[in-house]
């Protein structure tokens, strides 16, 4: 395994990784501790603090006899009174199907370099589910890629791999323009069912997401791609858009048959009141786009702040009766 640094994690992933570890700690008596981080992929301080936490777990009663033996005396590590929790996991049926059906789709994916490693993946699970690996080959992915958006995912990935700058023509929907700008590419990863590309973007000096299916054009620059120190990659959850704190705060009252924009634009709250009316808030570096949703939404919404937002809405309005 590939040794990693310290880290925040989630009680999740601790709990699954303890689960994983006392088998296999179980089966190696005695191992040192410098050797038991680099085969589980974390530093020493996390083993300690792992049989820290194992040594006060165990079956209920808590006394002595109930709980996990844990030691590292002398850099060694010894468990014991563990034999309930002795056997590996075992994959179901279900998660070996699906973990095969994902490395497949994986290596469909353009630009993936380590084909070895998921071909060596594939064999084990193949071989360890048996006839039951069968049902995996009645599943097909499909990417969500046509072949243009194909070819740019391979320059995309071709930058990263090479540290090379990219220059894109990007359409930003929002406000029905093509841009022209140089990016230093910095991941690209899948989320909601789409493909982006983080970069550090030259023209907002910022790092911004990209979309894929939006990317017009790209080419490789025959410059260093390296994105600069202050280049820190967005924490991706349910929704990319990652407002930033310099975003401006808007405050709309929808009508209950505008209702449908809080669940379809990101907002940061959203209350529906008595009358089936709702109340959202949400933040944007342009007003542009919400003037002209207020526009489309033909009097089902209301500005409630900023101020100056509602006054371009009333005069635009004006001036298109005019």
């Amino acid at each position: 395994m590939t040794r990693t640094t310290h880290r925040q994690e989630s009680a999740t992933d601790r709990l699954a990784r303890l689960l994983t570890m006392v088998p296999w700690l179980l089966q190696r008596q005695g191992i040192d501790l410098a050797e038991a981080a680099e085969e589980l992929g974390v530093d020493q301080e996390q083993i300690v603090a792992d049989l820290q936490l194992l040594f006060v777990c165990g079956t209920p009663g808590h006394l002595p006899d109930d709980l996990i033996e844990a030691s590292w005396e002398g850099g060694r590590v010894h468990l014991g009174n563990a034999d309930t929790i002795a056997r590996p996991l075992r994959l179901t049926r279900d998660e070996a199907l699906a973990l095969i059906v994902a490395l497949r789709a994986l290596a469909e994916v353009p630009g993936i370099e380590e084909h070895d490693s998921i071909d060596r993946a594939l064999a084990k699970l193949s071989a360890a589910a048996g006839e039951e690996a069968g049902g995996a080959e009645q599943v097909q992915v499909d990417l969500g890629l046509d072949d243009t958006e194909q070819q740019v995912l391979r320059t995309l990935r071709r930058g990263l791999e090479e540290r090379r700058r990219l220059h894109l023509r990007y359409l930003v929907t929002r406000r029905d323009e093509r841009t022209e700008r140089d990016v230093d590419p910095m991941r690209v990863l899948t989320a909601d069912g789409r493909w982006y590309l983080e970069a550090w973007c030259h023209r907002a000096t910022d790092v911004r997401m990209f979309r894929l299916d939006r990317i017009e054009e790209v080419q490789l620059l025959d410059a260093d791609g390296t994105p600069p120190p202050q280049a820190r990659s967005r924490a991706v959850g349910p929704g990319v858009f990652q407002p930033s704190e310099d975003d401006v705060a808007v405050e709309l009252l929808l009508a209950p048959p505008a209702a449908w924009v809080a669940e379809n634009f990101p907002v940061e709250s959203a209350e529906r009141r008595a009358d089936g009316s709702v109340h959202v808030v949400l933040r944007t570096a342009d007003l542009g786009w919400v003037r002209r949703l207020v526009w489309r939404l033909g009097g089902h919404a209301r500005v409630l702040l900023p101020e100056v937002l509602a006054e371009d809405v009333v005069a635009g309005a004006r001036e298109a009766l005019a």
